[in-house]
């Protein structure tokens, strides 16, 4: 482990310590290892490279670097079952990561899906609790199908995430695009440029953007007169950040089985990706 990765988990735990985890309060016994070190043990195994927990906990176990910032680290059950439960905590340290970065007051946000698989045979969709939530979709990017769900995100320029969800493939992106936008309606300043795909094309989904205060920037389709070009460098921004949470993160190796599982693994990987663009923006 680097010195710099050090540096950034030293950070990001005072911050999630002071801004994120609430004082416990009241009577019962303080657990060994707090809620602020549980979250930054767990970016810790995104950002070294660990998809699997029970190699993960052994590796932390057996690393003296790792010992000496977190004092206690539990085995894999108690893990997994701490992490599972700090899904409202994930889901807050990003949006405080978001808020406290410089790419929070841009006027230009980027949208886009990507696959999550859960399933590789019949078998296992027959079998897993997640049957109801997930479902088949296509990938068009790797011409493959696919069992699972499907991560919206809404970032800035710099891939900061600013809000995010899960959903069937089955459903449209651009239902599922403007449920997450009136869900998180009080983030949107009046002026916001919402960057999307063709896939985002369509007069309801363009009034629907404009009523919110958004301007919808997409690529034109083959069949439309020119208006925006194919933007294909602009959209090179929101590949890339898909590109970091798939190459760099891990997100098709989540290994979940279940809707708690899987949403706490992701939010795992969405947490390390505003952690280490957090990070950049502090060393310059």
């Amino acid at each position: 482990m680097t010195k710099e990765l050090e540096t950034l988990l030293t950070e990001l735990y005072v911050l999630i310590d002071d801004h994120v985890v609430e004082p416990r309060s009241g009577r019962g016994r303080r657990p060994v290892l707090s809620d602020a070190e549980l979250l930054t043990l767990a970016v810790a195994q995104m950002l070294l490279g660990f998809d699997c927990e029970r190699r993960w906990i052994r590796h932390a176990h057996h690393s003296a670097e790792l010992r000496a910032l977190f004092p206690y680290i539990p085995g894999q059950s108690d893990y997994n079952k701490r992490v599972r439960a700090a899904r409202g905590l994930l889901c807050k340290a990003i949006q405080t990561l978001a808020r406290i970065s410089p790419s929070w007051f841009d006027d230009l946000w980027i949208t886009d899906a990507t696959p999550v698989p859960c399933g590789m045979s019949r078998e296992t969709v027959k079998r897993s609790d997640l049957a109801g939530h997930a479902g088949y979709g296509y990938c068009a990017s790797h011409s493959r199908f696919y069992w699972g769900l499907k991560l919206y995100l809404v970032c800035a320029g710099d891939g900061m995430p600013i809000m995010w969800c899960l959903a069937n493939p089955k459903l449209g992106e651009r239902e599922v695009v403007t449920a997450l936008l009136e869900r998180d309606h009080h983030l949107i300043r009046s002026g916001q440029i919402l960057l999307a795909d063709k896939g985002f094309s369509g007069a309801q989904f363009a009034d629907t953007t404009a009523a919110m205060g958004l301007k919808l920037l997409r690529p034109d389709r083959k069949d439309e007169t020119y208006k925006n070009g194919n933007l294909g460098g602009m959209r090179q921004w929101i590949e890339s950040v898909n590109h970091t949470l798939k190459g760099q993160l891990g997100l098709e190796e989540h290994g979940g089985r279940t809707t708690h599982g899987v949403f706490a693994r992701v939010a795992q990987r969405v947490l390390a990706m505003a952690a280490g663009i957090w990070h950049n923006w502090n060393i310059g």
